[in-house]
């Protein structure tokens, strides 16, 4: 609302205020619709790992959207923060008991599910989303060491290759 009234430079009408708020309140009610794989994903990696949970955004939005895609209960901790970058990497790290050398994020941004990751001194999963558009230029990528999947379905029979390294 406030943004419509700063770009009308205050002619917004009531009628168009209440698009908006009826336009906020679908959002924050509609269906989450999983990525292919996803549900089956985690609940195979629920049975064998403890798993987090780290999202970025409004608080009472990415609540609620975990609790309509309902995976919560297969999650031991969610934890919603205002950025991802490698100090709230470690935080969480050391809030959890966790080791760097033992954390793993999987996610589908380079620049805030692996980068910061990495640099925390953990290890990272790329999963690309087609509707991500992020650039990273490749040389910042030289000497990072990470996997990169094309699907999350990949992520287990991956992680069984992982057991002795």
């Amino acid at each position: 609302i406030e943004t419509a009234v700063e770009l009308t430079e205050g002619r917004v009408s009531g009628q168009e205020v209440k698009q908006i708020i009826d336009l906020g309140r679908s959002m924050l009610t509609a269906p989450v619709e999983l990525i292919d794989g996803v549900r089956e994903a985690v609940e195979q990696l629920s049975r064998d790992y403890k798993l987090a949970l780290l999202s970025k955004g409004d608080l009472f939005d990415q609540e609620t959207k975990l609790a309509r895609s309902g995976l919560g209960e297969l999650f031991s901790h969610v934890e919603i923060v205002s950025e991802k970058n490698a100090v709230t990497y470690l935080a969480v790290m050391k809030r959890r008991g966790v080791e760097p050398s033992r954390f793993l994020m999987v996610g589908n941004s380079l620049r805030s599910d692996v980068l910061p990751v990495l640099e925390a001194g953990g290890a990272a999963v790329h999963v690309p989303y087609p509707l991500t558009c992020e650039e990273v230029p490749e040389d910042a990528l030289a000497d990072k060491h990470f996997a990169r999947l094309q699907h999350i379905r990949e992520l287990s029979e991956w992680l069984g290759t992982q057991a002795g390294k």
